[in-house]
Protein backbone atom coordinates (compact mmCIF):
# COMPACT_ATOMS: atom_id res chain seq x y z
CA UNK A 1 0.00 0.00 0.00
CA UNK A 2 2.82 2.41 0.88
CA UNK A 3 4.49 1.80 -2.48
CA UNK A 4 1.19 2.39 -4.33
CA UNK A 5 0.59 5.64 -2.42
CA UNK A 6 4.05 6.92 -3.27
CA UNK A 7 3.49 6.04 -6.92
CA UNK A 8 0.17 7.89 -7.03
CA UNK A 9 1.66 10.91 -5.29
CA UNK A 10 4.44 10.92 -7.84
CA UNK A 11 1.92 10.82 -10.72
CA UNK A 12 -0.05 13.66 -9.14
CA UNK A 13 3.11 15.75 -8.77
CA UNK A 14 4.05 15.11 -12.38
CA UNK A 15 0.60 16.15 -13.56
CA UNK A 16 0.80 19.30 -11.47
CA UNK A 17 3.97 20.24 -13.34
CA UNK A 18 2.71 19.19 -16.76
CA UNK A 19 -0.74 20.78 -16.75
CA UNK A 20 0.44 24.43 -16.83
CA UNK A 21 2.80 23.66 -19.68
CA UNK A 22 0.02 21.97 -21.67
CA UNK A 23 -2.35 24.85 -20.98
CA UNK A 24 0.09 27.29 -22.56
CA UNK A 25 -0.25 25.44 -25.90
CA UNK A 26 -4.06 25.56 -25.94
CA UNK A 27 -5.73 28.02 -28.34
CA UNK A 28 -7.25 31.12 -26.84
CA UNK A 29 -10.88 30.63 -25.91
CA UNK A 30 -13.41 32.01 -28.37
CA UNK A 31 -16.07 32.40 -25.65
CA UNK A 32 -16.91 35.82 -24.11
CA UNK A 33 -15.09 36.61 -20.84
CA UNK A 34 -16.63 34.81 -17.89
CA UNK A 35 -18.78 32.53 -20.12
CA UNK A 36 -18.36 28.89 -19.23
CA UNK A 37 -15.69 29.53 -16.61
CA UNK A 38 -16.13 27.49 -13.41
CA UNK A 39 -17.23 29.35 -10.32
CA UNK A 40 -14.46 29.87 -7.74
CA UNK A 41 -14.40 27.05 -5.20
CA UNK A 42 -15.56 28.05 -1.69
CA UNK A 43 -12.94 28.00 1.01
CA UNK A 44 -13.26 24.90 3.18
CA UNK A 45 -14.34 25.60 6.71
CA UNK A 46 -14.31 22.17 8.22
CA UNK A 47 -11.25 21.23 10.20
CA UNK A 48 -10.55 17.63 10.89
CA UNK A 49 -9.31 17.29 14.44
CA UNK A 50 -5.90 15.82 14.77
CA UNK A 51 -5.15 16.13 11.02
CA UNK A 52 -4.53 19.85 10.51
CA UNK A 53 -1.38 21.64 9.61
CA UNK A 54 -0.75 25.34 9.34
CA UNK A 55 -0.48 26.25 5.66
CA UNK A 56 2.69 27.93 4.57
CA UNK A 57 2.61 31.44 3.26
CA UNK A 58 0.51 32.81 6.14
CA UNK A 59 -2.91 31.51 4.99
CA UNK A 60 -5.45 31.06 7.74
CA UNK A 61 -7.41 28.35 5.86
CA UNK A 62 -7.36 24.87 7.32
CA UNK A 63 -7.20 21.88 4.93
CA UNK A 64 -8.73 18.48 5.58
CA UNK A 65 -6.26 15.71 4.84
CA UNK A 66 -7.78 12.53 3.40
CA UNK A 67 -5.82 9.31 2.78
CA UNK A 68 -4.94 8.91 -0.91
CA UNK A 69 -6.67 5.53 -1.32
CA UNK A 70 -9.85 6.93 0.15
CA UNK A 71 -9.68 9.99 -2.09
CA UNK A 72 -9.42 7.84 -5.21
CA UNK A 73 -12.24 5.62 -4.04
CA UNK A 74 -14.49 8.65 -3.47
CA UNK A 75 -13.99 9.72 -7.10
CA UNK A 76 -15.32 6.43 -8.48
CA UNK A 77 -19.02 5.65 -8.74
CA UNK A 78 -20.40 2.70 -6.84
CA UNK A 79 -20.51 -0.79 -8.39
CA UNK A 80 -18.14 -0.09 -11.28
CA UNK A 81 -17.78 -3.30 -13.29
CA UNK A 82 -14.26 -4.48 -13.96
CA UNK A 83 -12.87 -3.73 -17.43
CA UNK A 84 -13.72 -6.31 -20.07
CA UNK A 85 -10.72 -8.35 -21.07
CA UNK A 86 -11.31 -10.36 -24.22
CA UNK A 87 -9.67 -13.77 -24.09
CA UNK A 88 -7.09 -14.66 -26.67
CA UNK A 89 -9.55 -17.13 -28.14
CA UNK A 90 -11.83 -14.22 -29.12
CA UNK A 91 -9.25 -12.82 -31.52
CA UNK A 92 -9.67 -13.94 -35.08
CA UNK A 93 -6.94 -15.25 -37.30
CA UNK A 94 -6.79 -12.99 -40.40
CA UNK A 95 -5.26 -15.81 -42.39
CA UNK A 96 -8.60 -17.64 -42.15
CA UNK A 97 -10.80 -14.72 -43.23
CA UNK A 98 -13.69 -15.99 -45.32
CA UNK A 99 -17.42 -16.32 -44.60
CA UNK A 100 -18.13 -19.49 -46.62
CA UNK A 101 -17.07 -22.98 -45.51
CA UNK A 102 -15.59 -25.38 -48.02
CA UNK A 103 -18.66 -27.60 -47.76
CA UNK A 104 -20.76 -24.91 -49.45
CA UNK A 105 -18.44 -23.99 -52.29
CA UNK A 106 -16.56 -27.18 -53.12
CA UNK A 107 -13.17 -25.46 -52.70
CA UNK A 108 -11.10 -27.46 -50.23
CA UNK A 109 -8.97 -25.86 -47.51
CA UNK A 110 -5.84 -26.33 -49.62
CA UNK A 111 -7.41 -24.83 -52.75
CA UNK A 112 -4.67 -22.19 -53.07
CA UNK A 113 -2.09 -24.91 -52.66
CA UNK A 114 1.49 -23.73 -52.32
CA UNK A 115 1.06 -20.95 -54.85
CA UNK A 116 2.88 -17.73 -54.08
CA UNK A 117 0.62 -15.24 -52.36
CA UNK A 118 2.50 -12.37 -53.99
CA UNK A 119 1.88 -13.86 -57.41
CA UNK A 120 -1.78 -14.53 -56.64
CA UNK A 121 -2.18 -10.95 -55.38
CA UNK A 122 -0.93 -9.68 -58.73
CA UNK A 123 -3.42 -11.96 -60.50
CA UNK A 124 -6.30 -10.61 -58.41
CA UNK A 125 -5.21 -7.01 -58.96
CA UNK A 126 -5.03 -7.49 -62.72
CA UNK A 127 -8.38 -9.21 -63.08
CA UNK A 128 -10.74 -6.91 -64.92
CA UNK A 129 -14.45 -7.04 -64.21
CA UNK A 130 -17.15 -7.63 -65.21
CA UNK A 131 -16.56 -11.08 -66.64
CA UNK A 132 -18.47 -12.13 -69.76
CA UNK A 133 -19.81 -15.22 -67.99
CA UNK A 134 -22.36 -15.17 -65.18
CA UNK A 135 -21.21 -18.60 -64.00
CA UNK A 136 -17.52 -17.66 -64.16
CA UNK A 137 -18.37 -14.69 -61.93
CA UNK A 138 -20.10 -16.98 -59.43
CA UNK A 139 -17.16 -19.41 -59.44
CA UNK A 140 -14.55 -16.71 -58.83
CA UNK A 141 -16.70 -15.15 -56.10
CA UNK A 142 -17.05 -18.49 -54.32
CA UNK A 143 -13.29 -19.04 -54.43
CA UNK A 144 -12.63 -15.59 -52.95
CA UNK A 145 -15.17 -16.00 -50.15
CA UNK A 146 -14.23 -19.52 -49.08
CA UNK A 147 -12.40 -19.85 -45.77
CA UNK A 148 -9.07 -21.08 -47.09
CA UNK A 149 -5.78 -20.45 -45.25
CA UNK A 150 -3.89 -17.53 -46.74
CA UNK A 151 -0.65 -18.20 -48.61
CA UNK A 152 2.37 -18.02 -46.32
CA UNK A 153 4.42 -15.43 -48.22
CA UNK A 154 1.93 -12.55 -47.96
CA UNK A 155 0.48 -10.54 -45.08
CA UNK A 156 -2.83 -12.15 -44.15
CA UNK A 157 -4.69 -8.84 -43.88
CA UNK A 158 -3.28 -7.68 -47.23
CA UNK A 159 -4.43 -10.96 -48.76
CA UNK A 160 -7.96 -10.44 -47.45
CA UNK A 161 -7.84 -6.87 -48.78
CA UNK A 162 -6.87 -8.04 -52.27
CA UNK A 163 -9.77 -10.49 -52.32
CA UNK A 164 -12.22 -7.87 -51.05
CA UNK A 165 -11.00 -5.32 -53.59
CA UNK A 166 -11.62 -7.72 -56.49
CA UNK A 167 -15.07 -8.50 -55.09
CA UNK A 168 -15.87 -4.78 -55.05
CA UNK A 169 -14.75 -4.45 -58.66
CA UNK A 170 -17.04 -7.35 -59.49
CA UNK A 171 -20.00 -5.58 -57.86
CA UNK A 172 -20.02 -7.85 -54.80
CA UNK A 173 -20.45 -5.22 -52.07
CA UNK A 174 -21.84 -7.67 -49.52
CA UNK A 175 -19.08 -10.19 -50.10
CA UNK A 176 -16.41 -7.51 -49.71
CA UNK A 177 -18.01 -6.31 -46.47
CA UNK A 178 -17.99 -9.83 -45.03
CA UNK A 179 -14.31 -10.25 -45.85
CA UNK A 180 -13.33 -6.90 -44.37
CA UNK A 181 -15.34 -7.49 -41.21
CA UNK A 182 -13.68 -10.89 -40.77
CA UNK A 183 -10.37 -9.15 -39.95
CA UNK A 184 -9.90 -7.42 -36.59
CA UNK A 185 -9.14 -3.70 -36.94
CA UNK A 186 -6.01 -4.25 -34.84
CA UNK A 187 -4.66 -6.36 -37.71
CA UNK A 188 -5.47 -3.82 -40.45
CA UNK A 189 -2.73 -2.74 -42.84
CA UNK A 190 -2.75 0.44 -44.96
CA UNK A 191 -4.09 -1.60 -47.87
CA UNK A 192 -6.90 -3.01 -45.75
CA UNK A 193 -7.80 0.47 -44.50
CA UNK A 194 -8.16 1.66 -48.09
CA UNK A 195 -10.30 -1.30 -49.11
CA UNK A 196 -12.40 -1.00 -45.95
CA UNK A 197 -13.25 2.60 -46.87
CA UNK A 198 -14.29 1.52 -50.34
CA UNK A 199 -16.34 -1.33 -48.89
CA UNK A 200 -18.21 0.99 -46.51
CA UNK A 201 -19.02 3.34 -49.40
CA UNK A 202 -20.11 0.50 -51.70
CA UNK A 203 -22.46 -0.70 -48.97
CA UNK A 204 -23.78 2.87 -48.45
CA UNK A 205 -22.76 2.58 -44.79
CA UNK A 206 -20.98 5.73 -43.54
CA UNK A 207 -20.98 4.31 -40.00
CA UNK A 208 -18.60 1.65 -41.27
CA UNK A 209 -15.99 4.39 -41.70
CA UNK A 210 -15.95 5.31 -38.01
CA UNK A 211 -13.88 2.40 -36.61
CA UNK A 212 -11.26 3.20 -39.25
CA UNK A 213 -10.51 6.82 -38.34
CA UNK A 214 -7.33 6.15 -36.37
CA UNK A 215 -5.70 4.39 -39.30
CA UNK A 216 -6.70 6.72 -42.13
CA UNK A 217 -4.12 9.44 -41.47
CA UNK A 218 -1.68 8.12 -44.05
CA UNK A 219 -4.04 6.53 -46.59
CA UNK A 220 -7.04 8.89 -46.73
CA UNK A 221 -5.69 12.26 -45.65
CA UNK A 222 -7.96 14.28 -47.93
CA UNK A 223 -11.24 12.70 -46.87
CA UNK A 224 -10.34 12.12 -43.21
CA UNK A 225 -11.69 15.50 -41.97
CA UNK A 226 -15.02 14.79 -43.64
CA UNK A 227 -15.08 11.26 -42.25
CA UNK A 228 -14.47 12.65 -38.76
CA UNK A 229 -17.36 15.09 -39.20
CA UNK A 230 -19.68 12.30 -40.34
CA UNK A 231 -18.74 10.04 -37.44
CA UNK A 232 -19.06 12.88 -34.90
CA UNK A 233 -22.57 13.50 -36.18
CA UNK A 234 -23.51 9.82 -36.03
CA UNK A 235 -22.25 9.65 -32.42
CA UNK A 236 -24.36 12.64 -31.36
CA UNK A 237 -21.58 15.26 -31.24
CA UNK A 238 -23.44 17.63 -33.53
CA UNK A 239 -21.45 20.76 -32.59
CA UNK A 240 -18.15 19.02 -33.24
CA UNK A 241 -19.45 17.69 -36.57
CA UNK A 242 -20.58 21.14 -37.68
CA UNK A 243 -17.23 22.64 -36.72
CA UNK A 244 -15.36 19.93 -38.65
CA UNK A 245 -17.47 20.53 -41.76
CA UNK A 246 -16.93 24.29 -41.63
CA UNK A 247 -13.22 23.81 -41.11
CA UNK A 248 -13.09 21.46 -44.09
CA UNK A 249 -15.03 24.03 -46.13
CA UNK A 250 -12.46 26.72 -45.33
CA UNK A 251 -9.24 24.74 -45.40
CA UNK A 252 -9.96 21.36 -46.96
CA UNK A 253 -9.06 20.27 -50.47
CA UNK A 254 -12.37 18.49 -51.09
CA UNK A 255 -15.22 20.73 -52.15
CA UNK A 256 -18.17 20.93 -54.47
CA UNK A 257 -20.68 18.13 -54.44
CA UNK A 258 -18.35 15.80 -52.49
CA UNK A 259 -18.28 18.21 -49.55
CA UNK A 260 -22.02 18.88 -49.88
CA UNK A 261 -22.80 15.16 -49.70
CA UNK A 262 -20.70 14.82 -46.53
CA UNK A 263 -22.58 17.83 -45.10
CA UNK A 264 -25.88 16.11 -45.95
CA UNK A 265 -24.85 12.97 -44.06
CA UNK A 266 -23.82 15.13 -41.11
CA UNK A 267 -27.23 16.80 -41.25
CA UNK A 268 -28.88 13.40 -40.98
CA UNK A 269 -27.42 13.00 -37.48
CA UNK A 270 -29.27 13.90 -34.30
CA UNK A 271 -29.68 17.56 -33.25
CA UNK A 272 -27.58 18.96 -36.09
CA UNK A 273 -30.12 21.45 -37.51
CA UNK A 274 -28.21 21.37 -40.80
CA UNK A 275 -29.46 21.07 -44.34
CA UNK A 276 -27.41 20.70 -47.49
CA UNK A 277 -28.47 21.36 -51.06
CA UNK A 278 -27.01 18.89 -53.55
CA UNK A 279 -26.28 20.32 -56.98
CA UNK A 280 -25.78 17.24 -59.12
CA UNK A 281 -24.98 19.42 -62.13
CA UNK A 282 -21.47 19.71 -60.66
CA UNK A 283 -20.94 15.94 -61.00
CA UNK A 284 -19.93 14.27 -64.24
CA UNK A 285 -19.61 10.75 -62.83
CA UNK A 286 -20.88 8.60 -59.99
CA UNK A 287 -17.86 7.81 -57.82
CA UNK A 288 -17.84 5.47 -54.84
CA UNK A 289 -17.88 8.49 -52.48
CA UNK A 290 -20.87 10.06 -54.21
CA UNK A 291 -22.74 6.79 -54.49
CA UNK A 292 -22.15 5.76 -50.88
CA UNK A 293 -23.04 9.08 -49.22
CA UNK A 294 -26.01 9.84 -51.45
CA UNK A 295 -27.49 6.37 -51.12
CA UNK A 296 -27.02 6.29 -47.34
CA UNK A 297 -29.42 9.23 -47.04
CA UNK A 298 -31.98 7.68 -49.38
CA UNK A 299 -31.08 9.98 -52.25
CA UNK A 300 -31.23 8.66 -55.81
CA UNK A 301 -28.63 10.28 -58.09
CA UNK A 302 -29.85 11.67 -61.43
CA UNK A 303 -30.76 9.06 -63.99
CA UNK A 304 -28.09 10.16 -66.44
CA UNK A 305 -25.37 9.46 -63.86
CA UNK A 306 -26.94 6.10 -63.03
CA UNK A 307 -27.17 5.13 -66.68
CA UNK A 308 -23.50 5.91 -67.29
CA UNK A 309 -22.27 4.24 -64.10
CA UNK A 310 -20.35 0.98 -64.39
CA UNK A 311 -22.26 -2.30 -64.03
CA UNK A 312 -20.45 -2.87 -60.72
CA UNK A 313 -21.82 0.37 -59.24
CA UNK A 314 -25.27 -0.61 -60.48
CA UNK A 315 -24.87 -3.89 -58.62
CA UNK A 316 -24.01 -1.93 -55.45
CA UNK A 317 -27.19 0.08 -55.89
CA UNK A 318 -29.28 -3.05 -56.44
CA UNK A 319 -28.70 -4.22 -52.87
CA UNK A 320 -29.06 -0.82 -51.13
CA UNK A 321 -31.92 -1.41 -48.66
CA UNK A 322 -32.57 2.30 -48.07
CA UNK A 323 -33.78 2.71 -51.68
CA UNK A 324 -37.24 1.63 -52.75
CA UNK A 325 -37.71 -1.59 -54.74
CA UNK A 326 -38.86 0.20 -57.90
CA UNK A 327 -35.78 2.43 -57.95
CA UNK A 328 -33.53 -0.62 -57.56
CA UNK A 329 -35.19 -2.84 -60.17
CA UNK A 330 -33.18 -1.84 -63.25
CA UNK A 331 -29.93 -2.18 -61.31
CA UNK A 332 -31.09 -5.50 -59.86
CA UNK A 333 -31.52 -6.88 -63.37
CA UNK A 334 -27.95 -5.83 -64.15
CA UNK A 335 -26.77 -7.46 -60.92
CA UNK A 336 -28.57 -10.68 -61.89
CA UNK A 337 -27.01 -10.66 -65.34
CA UNK A 338 -23.57 -10.26 -63.78
CA UNK A 339 -24.10 -13.07 -61.28
CA UNK A 340 -24.21 -10.87 -58.16
CA UNK A 341 -27.93 -11.60 -57.68
CA UNK A 342 -29.40 -15.06 -57.88
CA UNK A 343 -32.56 -15.76 -59.85
CA UNK A 344 -34.43 -16.07 -56.55
CA UNK A 345 -33.16 -12.69 -55.33
CA UNK A 346 -34.54 -10.96 -58.43
CA UNK A 347 -37.82 -12.83 -58.10
CA UNK A 348 -38.08 -11.72 -54.46
CA UNK A 349 -37.65 -8.09 -55.54
CA UNK A 350 -40.40 -8.49 -58.12
CA UNK A 351 -42.62 -9.98 -55.42
CA UNK A 352 -42.12 -6.91 -53.22
CA UNK A 353 -42.98 -4.65 -56.15
CA UNK A 354 -46.06 -6.72 -56.93
CA UNK A 355 -47.30 -6.51 -53.34
CA UNK A 356 -46.75 -2.74 -53.24
CA UNK A 357 -48.50 -1.96 -56.52
CA UNK A 358 -52.13 -0.98 -56.65
CA UNK A 359 -54.13 -3.76 -58.36
CA UNK A 360 -55.53 -1.29 -60.88
CA UNK A 361 -51.98 -0.38 -61.94
CA UNK A 362 -50.56 -3.89 -62.30
CA UNK A 363 -51.78 -4.34 -65.86
CA UNK A 364 -48.96 -5.45 -68.07
CA UNK A 365 -46.11 -4.70 -65.65
CA UNK A 366 -43.19 -7.11 -65.50
CA UNK A 367 -44.18 -8.07 -61.96
CA UNK A 368 -47.59 -9.12 -63.25
CA UNK A 369 -46.13 -11.01 -66.21
CA UNK A 370 -43.75 -12.86 -63.92
CA UNK A 371 -46.64 -13.90 -61.69
CA UNK A 372 -48.59 -15.12 -64.71
CA UNK A 373 -45.52 -17.03 -65.93
CA UNK A 374 -45.41 -18.83 -62.59
CA UNK A 375 -49.09 -19.45 -61.80
CA UNK A 376 -50.99 -18.91 -65.05
CA UNK A 377 -54.08 -21.04 -65.51
CA UNK A 378 -52.52 -23.22 -68.23
CA UNK A 379 -49.22 -23.79 -69.98
CA UNK A 380 -50.02 -21.58 -72.96
CA UNK A 381 -50.90 -18.67 -70.67
CA UNK A 382 -47.64 -19.11 -68.80
CA UNK A 383 -45.63 -19.35 -72.01
CA UNK A 384 -47.23 -16.19 -73.39
CA UNK A 385 -46.08 -14.28 -70.30
CA UNK A 386 -42.57 -15.72 -70.63
CA UNK A 387 -42.39 -14.69 -74.28
CA UNK A 388 -43.26 -11.11 -73.36
CA UNK A 389 -40.50 -10.98 -70.75
CA UNK A 390 -37.90 -12.55 -73.05
CA UNK A 391 -38.72 -10.25 -75.96
CA UNK A 392 -38.75 -7.10 -73.79
CA UNK A 393 -35.23 -7.71 -72.45
CA UNK A 394 -32.36 -5.70 -73.88
CA UNK A 395 -29.42 -7.66 -75.35
CA UNK A 396 -26.67 -8.52 -72.90
CA UNK A 397 -27.04 -8.54 -69.14
CA UNK A 398 -30.74 -7.73 -69.26
CA UNK A 399 -31.45 -10.78 -71.41
CA UNK A 400 -29.53 -13.00 -69.02
CA UNK A 401 -31.50 -11.55 -66.10
CA UNK A 402 -34.80 -12.29 -67.86
CA UNK A 403 -33.69 -15.85 -68.43
CA UNK A 404 -32.55 -16.34 -64.86
CA UNK A 405 -35.73 -14.97 -63.26
CA UNK A 406 -37.84 -17.25 -65.49
CA UNK A 407 -35.82 -20.37 -64.70
CA UNK A 408 -38.32 -21.89 -62.31
CA UNK A 409 -41.26 -21.14 -64.61
CA UNK A 410 -39.34 -22.71 -67.53
CA UNK A 411 -38.66 -25.85 -65.53
CA UNK A 412 -42.42 -26.45 -65.25
CA UNK A 413 -42.94 -26.59 -69.03
CA UNK A 414 -43.25 -30.13 -70.35
CA UNK A 415 -40.82 -30.89 -73.22
CA UNK A 416 -42.52 -31.05 -76.61
CA UNK A 417 -41.36 -30.77 -80.21
CA UNK A 418 -44.31 -28.41 -80.77
CA UNK A 419 -42.51 -25.84 -78.60
CA UNK A 420 -39.28 -25.83 -80.58
CA UNK A 421 -39.46 -22.05 -81.12
CA UNK A 422 -39.51 -21.54 -77.35
CA UNK A 423 -37.15 -24.39 -76.49
CA UNK A 424 -33.85 -22.43 -76.82
CA UNK A 425 -35.05 -19.76 -74.39
CA UNK A 426 -36.55 -22.35 -72.05
CA UNK A 427 -33.31 -24.35 -71.89
CA UNK A 428 -31.16 -21.22 -71.59
CA UNK A 429 -33.37 -19.99 -68.74
CA UNK A 430 -33.06 -23.23 -66.82
CA UNK A 431 -29.30 -23.38 -67.24
CA UNK A 432 -28.94 -19.70 -66.23
CA UNK A 433 -30.15 -20.72 -62.77
CA UNK A 434 -28.44 -24.11 -62.72
CA UNK A 435 -31.52 -26.30 -63.34
CA UNK A 436 -29.47 -28.78 -65.34
CA UNK A 437 -31.52 -31.88 -64.55
CA UNK A 438 -34.77 -30.20 -65.64
CA UNK A 439 -33.13 -28.88 -68.80
CA UNK A 440 -31.82 -32.35 -69.68
CA UNK A 441 -35.40 -33.60 -70.16
CA UNK A 442 -35.48 -31.77 -73.48
CA UNK A 443 -32.86 -34.12 -74.93
CA UNK A 444 -35.66 -36.51 -75.86
CA UNK A 445 -37.26 -34.07 -78.33
CA UNK A 446 -34.24 -32.25 -79.76
CA UNK A 447 -33.87 -34.58 -82.75
CA UNK A 448 -37.48 -33.87 -83.81
CA UNK A 449 -36.85 -30.12 -84.17
CA UNK A 450 -35.78 -28.16 -87.22
CA UNK A 451 -32.08 -27.70 -87.81
CA UNK A 452 -31.73 -24.15 -86.41
CA UNK A 453 -33.58 -24.75 -83.15
CA UNK A 454 -32.18 -28.27 -82.83
CA UNK A 455 -28.61 -26.97 -83.09
CA UNK A 456 -29.19 -24.34 -80.40
CA UNK A 457 -30.82 -26.76 -77.97
CA UNK A 458 -28.48 -29.66 -78.69
CA UNK A 459 -25.34 -27.55 -78.15
CA UNK A 460 -26.51 -26.23 -74.77
CA UNK A 461 -27.58 -29.67 -73.56
CA UNK A 462 -24.45 -31.41 -74.87
CA UNK A 463 -22.46 -29.11 -72.60
CA UNK A 464 -24.79 -28.36 -69.68
CA UNK A 465 -26.65 -31.61 -69.04
CA UNK A 466 -25.38 -33.76 -66.14
CA UNK A 467 -24.44 -36.43 -68.65
CA UNK A 468 -24.44 -36.91 -72.42
CA UNK A 469 -26.87 -39.81 -72.17
CA UNK A 470 -29.55 -39.58 -74.85
CA UNK A 471 -27.59 -37.08 -76.94
CA UNK A 472 -25.73 -37.73 -80.17
CA UNK A 473 -22.21 -36.36 -79.68
CA UNK A 474 -20.60 -38.08 -82.60
CA UNK A 475 -18.15 -36.43 -84.96
CA UNK A 476 -20.85 -36.39 -87.60
CA UNK A 477 -23.32 -34.51 -85.40
CA UNK A 478 -20.66 -32.00 -84.40
CA UNK A 479 -19.65 -31.59 -88.03
CA UNK A 480 -23.24 -30.84 -88.99
CA UNK A 481 -23.39 -28.15 -86.33
CA UNK A 482 -20.13 -26.61 -87.55
CA UNK A 483 -21.31 -26.70 -91.16
CA UNK A 484 -24.42 -24.66 -90.29
CA UNK A 485 -22.58 -22.26 -87.96
CA UNK A 486 -22.50 -18.77 -89.47
CA UNK A 487 -20.91 -16.98 -86.49
CA UNK A 488 -17.78 -14.92 -87.29
CA UNK A 489 -14.75 -17.16 -87.44
CA UNK A 490 -16.88 -20.18 -86.41
CA UNK A 491 -16.73 -18.84 -82.84
CA UNK A 492 -19.71 -20.88 -81.64
CA UNK A 493 -18.16 -24.04 -83.05
CA UNK A 494 -14.83 -23.32 -81.36
CA UNK A 495 -16.56 -22.83 -78.00
CA UNK A 496 -18.63 -26.00 -78.50
CA UNK A 497 -15.70 -28.27 -79.37
CA UNK A 498 -13.56 -26.72 -76.64
CA UNK A 499 -16.29 -27.30 -74.05
CA UNK A 500 -16.96 -30.87 -75.13
CA UNK A 501 -13.24 -31.70 -75.04
CA UNK A 502 -12.74 -29.96 -71.68
CA UNK A 503 -15.64 -31.89 -70.17
CA UNK A 504 -14.30 -35.18 -71.54
CA UNK A 505 -17.36 -35.77 -73.71
CA UNK A 506 -15.17 -36.13 -76.78
CA UNK A 507 -11.59 -37.33 -76.70
CA UNK A 508 -8.57 -35.20 -77.45
CA UNK A 509 -7.93 -36.88 -80.79
CA UNK A 510 -11.43 -36.04 -82.05
CA UNK A 511 -11.14 -32.47 -80.81
CA UNK A 512 -7.76 -32.10 -82.52
CA UNK A 513 -9.08 -33.35 -85.86
CA UNK A 514 -12.06 -30.98 -85.71
CA UNK A 515 -9.85 -28.08 -84.69
CA UNK A 516 -7.42 -28.68 -87.54
CA UNK A 517 -10.13 -29.27 -90.11
CA UNK A 518 -12.13 -26.14 -89.32
CA UNK A 519 -9.34 -23.89 -88.05
CA UNK A 520 -10.67 -23.59 -84.49
CA UNK A 521 -7.24 -22.93 -82.96
CA UNK A 522 -7.65 -25.22 -79.95
CA UNK A 523 -4.10 -26.55 -80.06
CA UNK A 524 -2.40 -23.18 -79.44
CA UNK A 525 -0.56 -22.64 -76.18
CA UNK A 526 0.25 -19.44 -74.30
CA UNK A 527 1.79 -18.47 -70.96
CA UNK A 528 -1.75 -18.31 -69.55
CA UNK A 529 -2.56 -21.86 -70.66
CA UNK A 530 0.68 -23.09 -69.10
CA UNK A 531 -0.22 -21.39 -65.80
CA UNK A 532 -3.73 -22.81 -65.54
CA UNK A 533 -2.58 -26.28 -66.58
CA UNK A 534 0.14 -26.21 -63.91
CA UNK A 535 -2.34 -25.07 -61.24
CA UNK A 536 -4.69 -27.82 -62.33
CA UNK A 537 -2.00 -30.50 -62.03
CA UNK A 538 -1.16 -29.25 -58.51
CA UNK A 539 -4.86 -29.37 -57.55
CA UNK A 540 -5.00 -25.65 -56.74
CA UNK A 541 -8.74 -25.28 -57.36
CA UNK A 542 -9.05 -21.67 -56.20
CA UNK A 543 -6.04 -20.64 -58.28
CA UNK A 544 -7.66 -22.37 -61.25
CA UNK A 545 -10.89 -20.40 -60.71
CA UNK A 546 -9.05 -17.07 -60.70
CA UNK A 547 -7.02 -18.00 -63.78
CA UNK A 548 -10.22 -19.10 -65.55
CA UNK A 549 -11.63 -15.63 -64.91
CA UNK A 550 -8.43 -14.02 -66.20
CA UNK A 551 -8.75 -16.09 -69.35
CA UNK A 552 -12.08 -14.36 -70.03
CA UNK A 553 -10.97 -10.71 -69.90
CA UNK A 554 -13.41 -9.53 -72.54
CA UNK A 555 -16.88 -8.03 -72.79
CA UNK A 556 -18.60 -11.06 -74.29
CA UNK A 557 -18.07 -14.66 -75.29
CA UNK A 558 -17.46 -13.52 -78.86
CA UNK A 559 -14.02 -12.47 -77.66
CA UNK A 560 -13.15 -15.60 -75.65
CA UNK A 561 -10.78 -17.85 -77.64
CA UNK A 562 -11.86 -21.46 -77.91
CA UNK A 563 -8.44 -22.46 -76.61
CA UNK A 564 -9.10 -20.50 -73.40
CA UNK A 565 -12.45 -22.20 -72.96
CA UNK A 566 -10.84 -25.62 -73.37
CA UNK A 567 -8.13 -25.08 -70.74
CA UNK A 568 -10.50 -23.35 -68.28
CA UNK A 569 -13.18 -26.04 -68.48
CA UNK A 570 -10.61 -28.84 -68.29
CA UNK A 571 -8.93 -27.38 -65.19
CA UNK A 572 -12.20 -26.65 -63.39
CA UNK A 573 -13.54 -30.16 -64.03
CA UNK A 574 -10.34 -31.80 -62.79
CA UNK A 575 -10.43 -29.75 -59.59
CA UNK A 576 -13.89 -30.54 -58.28
CA UNK A 577 -15.78 -27.77 -60.11
CA UNK A 578 -17.46 -29.85 -62.82
CA UNK A 579 -20.86 -28.20 -62.31
CA UNK A 580 -19.36 -24.74 -62.80
CA UNK A 581 -17.43 -25.98 -65.83
CA UNK A 582 -20.61 -27.31 -67.44
CA UNK A 583 -22.57 -24.14 -66.72
CA UNK A 584 -19.84 -21.88 -68.13
CA UNK A 585 -19.55 -23.96 -71.30
CA UNK A 586 -23.33 -24.08 -71.84
CA UNK A 587 -23.67 -20.37 -71.11
CA UNK A 588 -21.12 -19.64 -73.83
CA UNK A 589 -23.39 -21.28 -76.39
CA UNK A 590 -26.54 -19.63 -75.07
CA UNK A 591 -25.03 -16.13 -75.23
CA UNK A 592 -23.39 -16.29 -78.69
Amino acid sequence: MRTRTKLLLGVAAALAVAIPAIAQDQPESLLPPGFGEPAPAPSPTTVSPGNTTAPTGGSETAVEMVPMDQALADLLPDNVPPPVELPASARRDPSLAGPLPSSQTGFERDAWGRASGKFLSILLRRTHAPLPSRWAHITVRNALLTQIPAPTDVNAADWAAERAWLLLRMGEADGARMLVSAVDVDDFTPKMYQVAVQSALANADPSGLCPLQDGLGTVERLSLPLIRAICASLSGASAEAAADIEDARRHGRIGGIDLALADKVVGAGADTSRAATIEWAQANSLTAWRFGLATSTGMLPPQDLIDTASPQVRAWQARAPVLGPESRLASARIATGLGVFSSQALMDLYSVIYDGTDPSDLGQTDAWQLRVAMVGKDQETRLAAMRKLWSAAKPGLDTEAARAVLARAASRVAPSKDLEADAPNLIASMLAAGYDVQAARWASVVDDMGDANADKCWAMLALGAPSARGLDISSGRIGSFIGRDNSPGKQRSALLVAGLAGLGRIDGRTAGRLSDRYGLGLSRRTSWSNLIDAASIRRQAATVAVLAGIGMQTNSFEGVPGMHMFHAVTALRRNGQEFAARMIAAEALSRT
